[in-house]
């Protein structure tokens, strides 16, 4: 049986890719283009007006032609859960995404414009997107796990040589005991390391995971620095 035709709004504020979009999505007969609109007021008011599957939006249009894609997006799945957002964006930042998926991802996209030239990886964005569930730009997935990378490393430099000590012990699956042992320090003196690097590293809260778990892989994930010495202070 054939997936049913979305009722999709796209907002953008340049006419030719406006209009050359709607002609795509409808060229493809899976996606009734209900409006097209250039500004995110305009966009506000064809998602009332309309309530429409899902809604394909630039992330920047006026008045400021900053973030109002963004902006305009979480507004709607605040307003109406039921109504999917895809933002298309020429930025693969990934702030931008991180902003947009501040609240959660549940209902919304973020691909880079160049996917319009991709109508099955368009399709199916708009598609999860009003079945409540999220599509990211691989492109866009490869930044955000660079700047968690990146965070790790930088949480890492803010050890101390000891506490880096204590951690690399740690990542050979030592004890506590095992490690006081081999550092020829007291059991209460590992664990007042151990406590200040889980601090360090942003571990102080998290009850989801094992502690020592998650420093570990964050001490893992930085490989090449600690052979050079450049992790620690």
């Amino acid at each position: 049986m054939p997936d049913p035709v979305l009722r999709v709004v796209v907002a953008e504020d340049n006419y030719l890719v406006r209009e050359g979009t709607r002609r795509l999505l409808e060229d493809s007969g899976e996606v009734e283009v209900l409006r097209t609109v250039g500004d995110a007021e305009s966009l506000l008011a064809a998602v009332t007006e309309l309530a429409p599957d899902a809604v394909l939006t630039d992330i920047r249009m006026p008045p400021g032609h900053s973030m109002e894609g963004i902006d305009a997006a979480r507004r709607i799945r605040r307003d109406h859960p039921r109504i999917g957002v895809v933002v298309l964006s020429q930025y693969s930042d990934a702030a931008y995404a991180t902003e947009l998926f501040r609240d959660g991802t549940e209902g919304l996209g973020y691909l880079l414009k160049v996917s319009i030239g991709d109508l099955d990886e368009l399709l199916a964005a708009l598609r999860a997107v009003s079945e409540g569930r999220s599509a990211v730009d691989p492109g866009v997935v490869s930044r955000l796990v660079e700047q968690r990378v990146r965070q790790e490393e930088s949480r890492l430099r803010t050890l101390s040589p000891r506490e880096l000590e204590v951690l690399r012990e740690m990542a050979e699956g030592k004890t506590n005991a095992a490690i006081a042992s081999r550092l020829h320090l007291s059991e209460s003196a590992i664990e007042k390391h151990a406590n200040s690097l889980f601090a360090k590293l942003g571990l102080g809260e998290d009850r989801a995971v094992s502690k020592r778990v998650a420093a570990v892989l964050a001490y893992l994930k930085a490989p090449a620095e600690q052979e050079d010495g450049h992790v620690g202070r």
